[in-house]
């Protein structure tokens, strides 16, 4: 019931990833309350089963919080990239205050703050029964349903904005503020939905059709967000569906004879290939039409890569702090760069973690990914014919790591709860399963009457 609430809070309130928007202290507060609420309630946490992710997002928790500690003017001042505004107070005569290490200290703070939504989708995953589990893919799918459906509407030209997000009127972004994130959003349902309809080995029966209408809805919804990074994670993300459910689907179809499942692929993928000719003869398929007709010199990406670079060169291995991309950046940019529009994030996640966050960012960074490639080598290895969610889980992260190289979709609280829970589900095949096996062999080695005692 919790998770439900919180699911509701994220489809409401969760696609944004501005600071000073009226979403995030409602998001927060939310997280608070179901925590407060969990704690009452007593239930036991299996925490033992998420040790992983625990200690992923304590370390993110410790750092942001460290980043917000003042420090002496000397020790502040022989930090590298400080030298500017050490000039900008003796020009002012004004002596040296403590400083924290961020030199945006709001961003270091609203960083720290922005972690309780994962730290609370963590632990309602943990208190959560087997049986309770089991109702997390149908959740997820419903989340991702109910954002297709608000984007359709704006799609069909109904005004439609959310006064909590600040997206843009006429966009089609869902229940997102960016366009990019909403693409994501559909491209992870693309993956979902299969493995909702054969997930535990069941006959799909009408799980199956719905499935794939949802998956067809969902890459025609791609097509109509305008986003060029999406129309790439759709067709990753259909790649990967039918790898984590190929088995599932021949096995279903092991009566029929065996030209049927090779006939249906082609039917799926004609099917596909002929709404989107349809949506690009109607010329409704605005993705495809920014992505030939965008001029590449006038990406901001691609402009703005030089001074990103640069700045990581000058803040390093410290950096700059985090969440204090927006005013920096307008200190570092050249006169070139320069027009309406400001440049609010590196729009590739990585540099930027590297640029605020130095070294230890790095350093986490790269620990996130090493368990994100062993657990998943594991849970590909494994390629258990009932329990396709660990490889699922792997393929949500591979597609938001994806995402991120050219945005930042995990900094708004739905994907950071996605990731938790792809995160979950991953671990579950990765190391938990090997635990289980064991204990249930060392069970089945003890004899029968130390079992009963």
């Amino acid at each position: 019931m919790l998770f439900a609430i919180l699911a509701a809070g994220l489809w409401l309130a969760g696609g944004a990833s501005r600071p000073d928007v009226l979403a995030q202290p409602l998001m927060q507060g939310i997280c608070w309350l179901l925590l407060i609420t969990l704690i009452l309630a007593g239930r036991p946490l299996r925490l033992g089963e998420a040790r992983p992710l625990l200690y992923l997002l304590g370390a993110m928790l410790v750092l942001a919080l460290l980043q917000a500690v003042p420090l002496p003017p000397s020790l502040w001042l022989a930090l590298p990239g400080r030298a500017l505004f050490a000039e900008a107070a003796a020009a002012s005569g004004q002596a040296q205050p403590w400083r924290p290490w961020a030199i945006v200290p709001s961003g270091a703070i609203n960083a720290a703050l922005s972690l309780i939504v994962p730290i609370t989708v963590l632990l309602l995953l943990a208190a959560m029964k087997d049986a309770e589990r089991r109702w997390l893919p149908a959740t997820l799918l419903a989340l991702i349903t109910a954002s297709m459906l608000i984007g359709l509407l704006q799609f069909s030209g109904a005004s439609f904005n959310n006064p909590l997000v600040n997206d843009t009127p006429g966009q089609v972004s869902g229940s997102f503020a960016n366009r990019n994130h909403f693409a994501l959003f559909m491209a992870i349902g693309c993956l979902v939905a299969p493995a909702w309809a054969y997930a535990g080995g069941r006959r799909p029966e009408w799980r199956g059709p719905t499935a794939l209408g949802l998956v067809l809805l969902f890459a025609l919804t791609i097509l109509a967000s305008g986003s060029r990074a999406g129309i790439l994670l759709g067709i990753l993300a259909l790649g990967f569906a039918a790898l984590i459910t190929g088995r599932s689907i021949r096995r279903s179809m092991s009566h029929a004879p065996r030209w049927v499942f090779p006939a249906l692929i082609v039917a799926i993928v004609t099917v596909l290939a002929l709404f989107v000719v349809l949506s690009i003869s109607a010329d409704r398929a605005v993705s495809i039409n920014r992505a030939l007709t965008m001029d590449a010199a006038q990406d901001m990406r691609r402009r703005g890569l030089p001074t990103v670079l640069s700045m990581i060169r000058t803040y390093f291995p410290i950096g700059s702090g985090l969440g204090g991309f927006d005013p920096l950046f307008r200190i570092h940019e050249p006169f070139a760069l320069l027009k309406p529009t400001y440049f609010n994030h590196a729009h590739n996640d990585f540099l930027e973690i590297v640029l605020e966050a130095g070294l230890p960012g790095a350093l986490l960074l790269l620990a996130a990914i090493g368990w994100w490639a062993w657990a998943s080598v594991n849970a590909w290895r494994a390629g258990s014919r009932t329990d396709m969610l660990p490889r699922l889980g792997s393929a949500i992260i591979l597609l938001v790591l994806a995402a991120s190289a050219v945005d930042y979709p995990a900094r708004t609280p739905m994907i950071m709860a996605v990731l938790v829970i792809a995160a979950t589900w991953l671990h579950s095949g990765a190391g938990a399963d090997a635990g289980v096996g064991e204990s249930r062999s060392l069970r089945s080695a003890l004899p029968r009457k130390s079992q009963h005692l």
